[in-house]
């Protein structure tokens, strides 16, 4: 007999199962467990299909530029063949090197041109692909390379990292003559023509860096005040950095401060209003079109405008602060460094230190904006800002470690006081920007919520 009464029909969901005769099943049977393999046969990591997309590792980034198609085409197998034939000439021949002290020191050079030769290769693409991808996984192999030699570097006292400084470059291991910039402070035009040397260029030109990796006028300008502030507060430590009050604020902030800035924030927008049309070299008809295509591939991709937005939210605020303390860590350490290992500042390997820090900081810089206000792609932090920050820290360590008993002079009252007052007011600043309105908007929903009764 069949149920159909509405009754028994409102007991079970319209898709439950029915069988052959109309009754509803209540539960079904479990299926068998499968077998293992496929269709009951075993199968190995051999067998698989590498033409499907899951078996292939796809590079970082998404999109590669094909412009100019044969720097695009894999050529690791060549390169590893190019690299072991130079290699097997140079250590096994003495046409070009004798042994001895010379191959020593070149077969140290050739392990560091050895790894730079596997990160160019094999490293994961950074956020920039001009001129190529592969330039700047050298890049940061060289920042790696930096960061181990520090580590190793931490580990030796003063003298002994003095004297290591001495193999890579004799004329070094030298005490440094003292210099004050602050003898004749006379605000006079023959003065600050005096004051007017090779390193006011220098000035212009770290701004103008530092103005296309950051991209903010703003930014550059706090961070231009705050370098100023850093050295009258460190001149105690350091006497180049004693100088006169117009050498601070006319010739550094406002003059070469201002037009290194002015002019590398001009060439941000001239990159962010510039139409990118980019064709093939092939496709490029005419010596000078050619030409100019080779030219144009040391030239951005794209461009993108940053807007930092530090009052926007606390991550952005933190962000903001933390970027600006990185800078300024960036900014003070070679000093240190060159004090305490005695190298001039117009030293090749302090000239190097610069520019490195450069090249590091574009793309790092570029994946923290990105991972701070794209968090959906950036799902972690880039390799190159993790490596940046690790090499700034590593230096912090080996100057504060180093820094015992080089620096007895105490640090001024003033200066703890003004220090101190600048951390309580960028402490204050959050709290009242963010924590006393989300405080609020958290007290007047617990007023407005009704109370419920237990039941």
């Amino acid at each position: 007999m069949q149920h159909s009464s509405s009754e028994d029909d409102g007991k079970f969901s319209p898709t439950s199962p029915v069988d052959d005769r109309g009754s509803t099943i209540l539960s079904a049977p479990e299926a068998p467990e499968p077998a293992p393999g496929l269709n009951g046969n075993p199968v190995h990591w051999y067998d698989a299909d590498r033409t499907e997309p899951y078996t292939r590792i796809e590079p970082f980034q998404e999109h590669q530029d094909t412009s100019i198609e044969f720097f695009y085409k894999p050529v690791t197998l060549t390169s590893l063949a190019v690299a072991l034939a130079a290699l097997g000439y140079v250590a096994t021949t003495q046409d070009v090197l004798e042994e001895g002290r010379d191959k020593r020191r070149v077969g140290a050079y050739a392990a560091v041109a050895g790894f730079l030769v596997f990160s160019m290769i094999q490293f994961r693409d950074g956020p920039f692909i001009r001129p190529h991808p592969a330039f700047w996984r050298v890049v940061l192999g060289l920042n790696l390379l930096y960061e181990l030699a520090l580590v190793f570097l931490l580990f030796q006292d003063l003298n002994s990292a003095r004297a290591m400084m001495t193999y890579l470059d004799p004329n070094l291991g030298r005490p440094l003559p003292e210099k004050n910039y602050a003898e004749n402070c006379a605000f006079t035009p023959q003065n600050i023509w005096n004051a007017i040397d090779i390193f006011c260029l220098a000035h212009a030109l770290g701004w103008f860096g530092k103005a296309l990796i950051l991209r903010d006028y703003w930014f550059c300008w706090i961070l231009s005040i705050a370098f100023e502030l850093a050295e009258y507060s460190l001149q105690h430590q350091l006497a180049n950095f004693a100088e006169c009050w117009w050498d601070h604020w006319v010739l550094d902030v406002l003059i070469c401060n201002w037009l290194g800035t002015y002019a590398g924030m001009k060439a941000c927008q001239y990159f962010e209003v510039k139409h990118y049309t980019w064709r093939g070299f092939r496709q490029s008809r005419g010596i000078r079109s050619k030409t100019k295509r080779v030219f144009t591939q040391f030239s951005p991709h794209d461009f993108t405008a940053f807007h930092w937005h530090g009052t926007a939210s606390l991550l952005h605020y933190v962000t903001v602060v933390v970027l600006l303390a990185v800078f300024l860590a960036a900014e003070l350490n070679p000093f240190y460094l060159k004090s305490l290992l005695w190298m001039e500042p117009d030293h090749p390997f302090v000239i190097a230190r610069l520019a490195g820090v450069f090249l590091c900081a574009l793309p790092a810089v570029r994946e923290l904006y990105q991972y701070i206000n794209d968090p959906r792609k950036a799902v972690r932090m880039g390799q190159h800002v993790w490596l940046m920050l690790a090499t700034i820290g590593t230096e912090l360590l080996a100057i504060v470690k180093w820094s015992k008993g080089q620096f007895p002079a105490p640090l001024p009252t003033t200066v703890r006081i003004a220090w101190s007052f600048g951390a309580a007011l960028l402490v204050l600043y959050p709290v009242g920007q963010f924590g006393i309105p989300s405080a609020r908007r958290y007290l007047r929903g617990r007023l407005h919520t009704p109370r419920t009764k237990a039941q």
